[in-house]
Order: structure tokens, then sequence, then C-alpha cells
């Protein structure tokens, strides 16, 4: 799947909500992210607008590894 061109961090947060991800703490211009589903996990997502393709994939692959599914299920799943 594509990813999005134009998505900036605070729509990457409110998508990574519906995966179970909540906003724990915010230091400048980074977003920290905690999950407790499937054990404990964090991510850091830059309130950048927009998010660079890279960093956007690296941030989906990340959250997707932990979720257990690929990269491209879990963008279709939250960019519905």
């Amino acid at each position: 799947m594509r990813l999005p061109r134009d998505l900036d961090g605070d729509d990457l947060v409110k998508a990574l909500r519906s995966c179970g991800y909540e906003l724990t703490r915010q230091t400048g211009s980074h977003m920290r992210l905690t999950t407790s589903v499937n054990g404990e996990h964090h991510v850091t997502v830059p309130k950048h607008s927009p998010l660079r393709v890279g960093t956007l994939s690296g941030i989906l692959s990340d959250v997707a590894a932990h979720l257990g599914e690929t990269r491209d299920e879990l963008a279709a799943r939250i960019f519905k």
C-alpha cells in the first residue's frame, strides 16, 4: 500500500490510537506513544508537518512488528 504523503505527526498519533497507543509524554517536537497490547511498547513520533515518507515507514514498521502484522496490513487498517 502506498503511504500518505501529506500526513503530519498529530494525524499519525490519532491513527495509532485505534491500535491501542496513547500519548504518554511530549518533549519539544517529539511525542512518545505507549501501548500495553501484546506487552508494553513505546514509539516516538515527530510533530512535523508533513512527516517524511521514510520516517512514517519506519514508525509503521516498528508498530506492525510489535502487533505481529506487516506494515502494509497496518497501513490499510489505520488509513482506511
